[in-house]
Order: structure tokens, then sequence, then C-alpha cells
């Protein structure tokens, strides 16, 4: 996916720059070039390889790049982007995705082309590098209220994955197309295999921090051989309860070969 961040201020440069560790290539980042000119008179360095600076209005701006790119990425409040992409839309199917993030990156928000354009999938996707959640209103995403929590070794091949994912399913008598999200442990964020099962699957995968498993409260299996291997009690059952709200195991933690699946269900009505 071509990708372009846009901000208007160093903090959103900051946040541009930890967006664009998770994703090879790199995104294109446009800089307002005030911000950097503000910076460089206060003696500090804005310099980055792959900032480029704009001096334009920004919706000259938009008008110039929104049909380059396959996700435009703003770093600013959410009325100003609806306003400079307003006269550009046409239509879900031809629209680039476009995603609105805030200066500090607490909040991930799907704008445009959710579904059909990949913004939901690329809202999901930033949210996961910038550890928080993903904003999504389509009505289809709204149906869906299972995560699926998965744990798996070194080198794990992507058709295990699926395949235990699916077997999992099966015992819990759960259709794919209900799976929200798929969850794991932030040591396996850049697993190959899991990120290409989650690709093929065209499910998001949510990265939940060591930190959050090993202060999870909920209950849940606990195995001395992983505390041992990466310093907390388990991986796929607390992931998919961390990875919802209100969430509720249907599904404990089943082992397949170099993969493990545990599944939960979101608004869990005590």
């Amino acid at each position: 996916m071509n990708i372009a961040v846009i901000t208007l201020t160093d903090d959103g440069l900051k946040t541009a720059r930890r967006i664009g560790t998770g994703f090879h290539p790199s995104p294109s980042i446009y800089l307002f070039k005030k911000a950097a000119e503000d910076k460089n008179a206060l003696g500090e360095n804005t310099a980055d390889p792959h900032a480029i600076l704009f001096s334009e209005p920004l919706h000259q701006l938009v008008n110039r790049i929104f049909k380059q790119y396959d996700g435009l990425v703003f770093i600013m409040a959410m009325g100003i982007v609806v306003r400079v992409i307003a006269q550009n839309i046409q239509d879900k199917y031809t629209d680039p995705a476009v995603v609105v993030v805030d200066d500090v990156g607490r909040f991930v928000i799907s704008v445009l082309s959710g579904h059909e354009g990949g913004a939901n999938l690329l809202a999901h996707r930033i949210a996961a590098i910038m550890h928080t959640d993903a904003v999504i209103t389509t009505g289809t995403e709204a149906k869906k209220d299972i995560v699926v929590g998965i744990g798996c070794k070194k080198g794990v091949h992507a058709e295990a994955v699926k395949q235990s994912l699916f077997d999992a399913l099966q015992k819990a008598n759960l259709s794919l197309e209900r799976v929200r999200l798929l969850s794991t442990i932030e040591i396996k964020s850049e697993e190959p295999g899991l990120l290409q099962a989650a690709e093929e699957l065209g499910i998001p995968l949510r990265i939940v921090s060591c930190q959050e498993i090993a202060a999870c409260a909920k209950e849940h299996s606990k195995s001395n051989f992983v505390q041992e291997k990466i310093g907390v009690w388990g991986v796929c059952e607390p992931a998919a309860l961390l990875s919802g709200r209100k969430t509720q195991l249907l599904l404990k933690k089943q082992k397949y070969p170099g993969v493990t699946v545990a599944i939960a269900r979101e608004n869990f009505m005590w």
C-alpha cells in the first residue's frame, strides 16, 4: 500500500516517524514548512530523510496528491481533514483510504473508504504500531464480536497459523466472518508467518505489550514454560481478553504444532 502521512506540527512529525517504523517501504511524510522553520529557529533539527516540506495551503496539497496514494494518514484534527478532502471525494471504490490520527497518537480513526478502500485495515495497522485502538464505524465491522489470541513459535508458517485458527473456530462453532481481530504479544509483532496469515485472511492483527499481559487481571491459563521463556504467564488467552471490550473466553488455549489459539467474545453480558 502506497501511503502518505501528512502533518502540520512537530509533535505530529514525531508521531509520523513512529507510524513509519511499521511500514516497508516507509511512507512519504509531508510536513508543513512553517513547523520545520519554527523548530529550526529554536535551534532544533527536524531533518528527516522521508520528510517532504510543503508551504502551500493544506487543501492545495491534498488536491495535488489525493490520487497519488492508496492511503492518506492525516495527523491533525478530523474537522480539518473533512474540509480539505471534501471536494476530492468521488466514491468508495476509487477514493484512497483516509485515516486520521491525533498529534500524539492516542486515537486512530478510519474516515473514508473504510471497507472497500482499506482504511479500516490501515487504521488497525497503525493502532497496532501505536499500541492503541482503532476507531471503526462501518456497519459490517460492528457486527463482529470475536477476538482470537494467537501465540506461536519463531518461524511458524502462515498455513499452520490459519489451519490452527480454522480448527479452533470449528471447535467453538464460530464462523470466520465473526472474527474482528487477531491478537498476539509484542515480541511476535514481526513474525512473518503470523503477519502473512493475518493479511491473507484480511483480519487486523492487534499487538498487546508484555506489560499489559503481565498486568492482566482476568482469569487465564498460566504456563511455567511461557513464563521462563518470555516473562509472562501466557499469550493467547490474555491477548484475546485484552484486545476487546467486555470480553470473556469462549475457547481456552488450544495447542497445535507451533501455534496456540484462544477465542474471546466481546461485549459479553454478565
